[in-house]
C-alpha cells in the first residue's frame, strides 16, 4: 500500500494496520494516523462555515481564512494526541479498550513510545500556536481571548471536562461560537452573535457524533471511572438527547430563514431529512449485539457515532451549498 493511499484512508477512515504496514509509513502517514485526521473534517467544516458567513454578510479575507483554518485542525490534531496520550497514561486505553477495537492506536500498540508522542504533542502543539500567534498579532486583543479559551479546551478537554461530563457541552461551544464565531471575527475584524447563533446549528453535529461516540463505549466507560455525559445520563436519556438536537439543528435553520437571518437557498438542508430520519430511527434503538450482516467491517463496532457522522458530514454540505448559492443569488440581485 503507497503512501498516498494511506494518506487518503487516514483523512476519510479509521484505517486498521499491521506493525509492518505502520513500519512501511513516512512520517506524514504516521502523523495523520496518530492525529485521527479523518474526524479534522468537523474542525474544516466550521472554518468553512465561517468563510462562507464572512462572504454573505462581509467579505472573505482568503489569507485569513486559510490561517484560520489551518490553525484550528493543528489545534484539532494537538486535543487528539493529548487525548489518546492522557487516556493510556491514565491506563484507560489498554488491551481490550473500546477504542483498541478500531482503527490504529499508536501509543497503546507500541507503535510509538511515549517520548514520540510527547514530541509530536510539542511539535503539532507549537505549530498551532504560532498560527495564533500570528492571527493576534494580525486582528488584536479579542483574538487573545479566542487563543485562550482555544488552549483551555485543548488542555483540558481530556481531563478533567470529559471525567466530569462537561465535554459534550464543551463540543457545542467550541464547534460552534468559538471556531465559527470566532473565526469569522478573525477573518472579518467583527464580532457576530447572529454567526455564533448559526453556528450551533452546524456545532449541533460535531455535539451528536461525540455523543454517539460516548454512548458506544458507554460500558467501557462507566467501567472505567469516565463519567461522560452518556454515562450520567445513561443510555435512553443520552439517545434521546441526540434526538432533541437532530431536530434543533433543522428547527434553528428553518427560523433563521423564516427571519430572514439567513438566504432562503440555506432550506436545501431539508434535503437531509431522510438521512435525519435514518439516524432519528438508529437511536430509537440500543446498539446490536454483533455486527449486522452488511455493516461494514471497517467501522464496527463504532455504531451511533459513525450514523452520527454520516449525517453531520450531509447537513453540512446542504448548508454550505446554501449559503453559497445565496450568496449568488444576492449577488445577481445587486447586479
Amino acid at each position: 500500500m503507497t503512501n498516498v493511499q494511506i494518506w487518503g484512508k487516514a483523512l476519510t477512515g479509521m484505517p486498521r494496520l499491521t506493525d509492518e504496514q505502520w513500519q512501511q509509513l513516512d512520517p506524514f502517514g504516521r502523523w495523520l494516523i496518530c492525529v485521527r485526521a479523518s474526524v479534522l473534517l468537523m474542525t474544516f467544516s466550521s472554518s468553512v462555515l465561517a468563510g462562507l458567513l464572512a462572504l454573505y454578510f462581509n467579505t472573505l479575507h482568503w489569507g485569513l481564512w486559510c490561517l484560520v483554518t489551518l490553525g484550528l485542525c493543528l489545534a484539532h490534531a494537538t486535543n487528539n494526541l493529548i487525548n489518546d496520550a492522557t487516556d493510556y497514561w491514565r491506563g484507560i486505553d489498554k488491551d481490550e479498550y473500546f477504542r483498541n477495537q478500531y482503527g490504529v492506536q499508536p501509543l497503546a500498540r507500541g507503535l510509538v513510545s511515549s517520548a514520540e508522542m510527547i514530541f509530536l504533542i510539542g511539535c503539532t502543539g507549537l505549530a498551532a500556536l504560532a498560527v495564533g500567534l500570528l492571527l493576534l498579532w494580525w486582528r488584536g486583543e479579542l483574538v487573545l481571548q479566542l487563543l485562550l479559551a482555544g488552549c483551555f479546551f485543548v488542555l483540558f478537554y481530556t481531563w478533567p471536562l470529559k471525567k466530569w461530563g462537561l465535554g459534550e457541552p464543551a463540543v457545542l461551544l467550541v464547534w460552534g461560537p468559538l471556531m465559527v464565531g470566532g473565526g469569522y471575527y478573525v477573518i472579518t475584524g467583527q464580532w457576530s452573535w447572529l454567526v455564533a447563533l448559526i453556528s450551533l446549528a452546524y456545532a449541533l453535529g460535531p455535539t451528536c457524533v461525540l455523543f454517539g461516540k460516548h454512548i458506544d463505549k458507554l460500558a467501557a466507560d462507566a467501567a472505567k471511572g469516565v463519567r461522560t455525559l452518556p454515562v450520567i445520563l445513561g443510555d435512553s436519556q443520552a439517545r434521546r438527547w441526540v434526538q432533541i438536537m437532530l431536530v434543533s439543528q433543522y428547527a434553528i435553520v428553518l427560523v433563521l430563514v423564516l427571519s430572514g437571518s439567513l438566504p432562503w437557498p440555506t432550506l436545501l438542508v431539508l434535503l437531509g431529512l431522510k438521512s435525519a430520519r435514518r439516524l432519528w430511527h438508529v437511536y430509537s434503538q440500543t446498539t446490536p449485539d454483533s455486527k449486522p450482516e452488511r455493516y461494514p467491517e471497517s467501522v464496527w463496532p463504532l455504531w451511533f457515532s459513525a450514523y452520527a457522522f454520516a449525517h453531520t458530514r450531509l447537513f453540512g454540505g446542504w448548508l454550505f451549498l446554501g449559503l453559497v448559492l445565496g450568496w449568488i443569488w444576492d449577488v445577481i440581485q445587486g447586479g
